[in-house]
């Protein structure tokens, strides 16, 4: 590790470094930024599609409710 660094050193300078270091930090921060983002847009759309799903599943239970319903007025209307 050590003979790494001074390599670095040798190669960049002892004034470049600071200046590599500053760039890597900044873009380390737009990766986080821009994963963060991206964990939020997919939660978005599995939450949307969660909430579709069980409106589609409460619309088909209101339907096989009134089809039931319909079902038993006309069967209580022949007896």
């Amino acid at each position: 590790m050590i003979i790494i660094l001074f390599v670095v050193l040798l190669l960049f300078g002892g004034r470049k470094i600071p200046e590599l270091m500053r760039g890597l930090g900044k873009g380390i921060r737009e990766f986080n930024t821009a994963r963060a983002s991206l964990e939020d847009e997919l939660q978005k759309g599995m939450e949307e599609e969660e909430r579709k799903e069980k409106r589609l599943e409460a619309e088909r239970l209101e339907k096989i409710r009134a089809e039931k319903e319909k079902l038993q007025t006309e069967g209580s209307q022949t007896e």
